[in-house]
């Protein structure tokens, strides 16, 4: 089968990128941007981000939704979004820069970066002996596709990494626990907490007051993952009483973060605009055409995921 269209949607991304890449593999494929601009029958895959509410229900013979990176979450639940497969995108790419990400929060912590910016604000040259990588223990929430090459990451930096996830997994130096009923011992054993978990029902606001505190008093957090795995209100207490002394965040209940926004004014939180790890059109646009292909010879596509589990 050819010759049938892919509408593209994000706020973000740059479409003439993703024509550029994705027609190179796919000639025969059309590439719209404009829902006006193409016969909504003929639209058989979408390529999205975060479309808006009623977006798919335009279009009655879609066959793929490819979401523009790992986290789904804007595509479950949705009363517009027929029963058809759903895959995220999870190219090396992603991988890499997540988890350099990663290894810039926990490092810049560890050595104690933040420490020595606030110092140099002050023109005061401040020695903080180091400690030993191996002795500072560093939590990573969610092992997937890319918490889990974070996690083996950190381990091979020279960190002791625990990791924690719904199913369990093993990770060549990382000590893996598995199953909420052992979240509340894994964090009351790190001192600094990686976020990597997809937001779903069962992780929106897993992170409550309750649970922050079972973090050792001084702990460093660090949210590249979703705001909403979070509870705010109860992160920036326990960020204003010291219980949780630093917080690097990449991610926010609301984005753009408000320019009113409290976390503006911390001290203690390092704001990154949601970039930890972004899609790259030219090492993803391979794997978005091999799902076509596949769903095109009546196969399955690539990193599909559950909508019930959301992930």
């Amino acid at each position: 089968m050819s010759g049938d269209a892919l509408i593209f949607y994000s706020a973000f991304d740059d479409p003439a990128a993703w024509k550029k890449t994705l027609t190179a593999e796919l000639p025969d494929l059309e590439f719209h941007t404009d829902p006006d601009a193409v016969d909504p029958a003929r639209v058989h895959y979408a390529l999205t981000w975060k479309p808006p509410t009623g977006f798919f229900g335009r279009f009655p013979n879609l066959k793929l939704v490819t979401n523009l990176g790992a986290g789904v979450d804007s595509l479950v639940g949705r009363d517009d979004l027929p029963d058809v497969p759903i895959s995220r995108l999870s190219d090396t790419g992603m991988v890499s820069l997540m988890t350099s990400y990663v290894l810039f929060s926990v490092i810049r912590y560890a050595r104690d970066i933040h420490v020595f910016e606030r110092a140099q604000r002050r023109s005061e040259w401040k020695y903080v002996h180091p400690r030993a990588l191996s002795d500072i223990r560093v939590g990573v929430l969610g092992l997937g596709e890319l918490g889990g090459p974070a996690a083996e990451a950190l381990a091979r930096t020279g960190f002791d990494v625990r990791g924690w996830s719904r199913s369990q997994k093993q990770i060549p130096g990382v000590t893996c626990q598995a199953g909420i009923d052992t979240l509340d011992g894994f964090l009351s054993e790190v001192e600094i907490l990686v976020i990597l978990l997809p937001l779903t029902p069962e992780t929106r606001g897993l992170l409550d007051a309750k649970r922050l505190a079972r973090l050792p008093a001084g702990a460093k957090l660090i949210n590249a993952s979703r705001g909403a795995v979070v509870d705010e209100p109860a992160l920036i207490t326990a960020l204003q009483s010291g219980a949780i002394a630093e917080a690097t965040l990449d991610v926010f209940v609301v984005e753009p973060l408000p320019k009113d926004h409290v976390f503006w004014r911390m001290e203690n939180v390092l704001i990154t605009p949601h970039l930890a790890s972004i899609t790259v059109p030219e090492a993803a646009a391979r794997e978005v055409a091999e799902s076509i292909r596949r769903v095109r010879s009546g196969l399955p596509p690539l990193h599909q995921i559950d909508p019930r589990r959301g992930y």
